[in-house]
């Protein structure tokens, strides 16, 4: 099962308490105090790990805790300190705090980490308090509570084209077809019920990471259906590239489910409706195809493509377009950073 969604309470080590404890020893009659300090708590860190795909390992495990730190001990011995708590979570996932609302981090390329949970500070033992005037001191500190949150990651798949359009717009057999991804495909709407992901290899030295998000309905920038939970992944998308389907099974007309996917879109987030699009109708061999495209590139006024995920017409047209959009926006990135 893929989870992209899940609320957790993480919380650190608590620290050790701090000694009261004085040196015992034969023939040292004035021995002073020697209490050690309590040892730090574990502080619980997230980190983003390449290979990790999905957020399985924590639905199934509501509660993260660090371990404390050990308390100090006589002869000046410290308390060993805790071990930090370290979970995993796939590249792409924004950490919120479950009761503010405000974005902790988004662990957005492998690597990245952040302390979700802080470890509390070991406690004083006596030794620390003692001065010359005050040499025989009973006074301790206990550890610090470790911090303590409700945490709500959510996955936001990381692709550098994203596909998009309608069910059964043909996605994730498009997927299947330019890159090793084995979606689950079928004649019935949302067959897709989460992001699939493949590598498509452009040339020898040159590939990009295809997305096959599930479909949008109207009202999926409300809530309706599963809206949210789809939408979301498209934020992440360099590229996005809108699947129009020629002959839709529910009679309905193609060039207005271009324009209710784009609402969709432009709805949810108005920046998604300025992002590089490359639109392509899809099973060209179906009759009524090449007029459909010309309709949509007529009402456009921009390029529309038509391609066939059986047949594979007009698939390696598509995938210059992708790559020479990617060529555009790398560039772009780099003058903007050398400017």
């Amino acid at each position: 099962m893929f989870v992209d969604r899940v609320k957790v309470e993480v919380r650190a080590g608590d620290g050790g308490d701090g000694c009261l404890s004085f040196r015992r020893e034969y023939r040292v009659p004035r021995g002073g105090p020697d209490g050690g300090d309590g040892g730090n708590g574990g502080s619980v860190i997230i980190a983003a790990r390449e290979g990790v795909d999905s957020l399985n390992a924590l639905a199934h495990r509501k509660f993260w805790r660090a371990e404390r730190g050990a308390s100090g001990m006589g002869a000046n011995r410290h308390g060993r300190s805790g071990k930090d708590l370290h979970i995993e979570v796939p590249p792409g996932t924004v950490i919120l705090d479950a009761n503010e609302g405000f974005v902790l981090k988004d662990l957005a390329a492998d690597g990245e980490s952040v302390v979700a949970a802080r470890g509390g500070k070991g406690g004083y033992g006596n030794t620390h308090f003692k001065s010359a005037t005050h040499q025989a001191p009973r006074e301790t500190t206990p550890g610090g509570a470790g911090e303590r949150r409700e945490l709500i990651l959510e996955l936001k798949v990381i692709a550098d084209v994203g596909l998009i359009g309608k069910p059964n717009a043909g996605k994730s057999t498009l997927l299947s077809r330019l890159s090793r991804a084995r979606p689950e495909i079928a004649d019935y709407p949302f067959t897709t019920k989460h992001p699939n992901l493949g590598l498509v290899q452009i040339d020898f030295d040159r590939s990009f990471v295809l997305a096959d998000i599930p479909g949008l309905i109207e009202g999926a920038h409300a809530g309706v259906g599963l809206g949210h939970e789809f939408l979301r992944h498209v934020e992440r998308a360099g590229i996005l590239v809108h699947l129009v389907e020629c002959c839709p099974l529910d009679g309905s007309d193609p060039v207005q489910n271009y324009h209710a996917v784009h609402h969709e879109l432009l709805e949810y987030d108005e920046s998604l409706g300025r992002r590089a699009e490359i639109i392509a109708v899809t099973k060209a061999e179906l009759p009524g195809a090449a007029e459909v495209q010309e309709r949509l590139a007529e009402e456009l006024g921009r390029e529309v493509l038509l391609i066939s995920s059986v047949t594979g017409a007009g698939l390696d047209p598509l995938v210059r377009a992708i790559a020479a959009e990617l060529d555009r926006r790398r560039a772009a990135v780099a003058d903007a950073e050398a400017g």
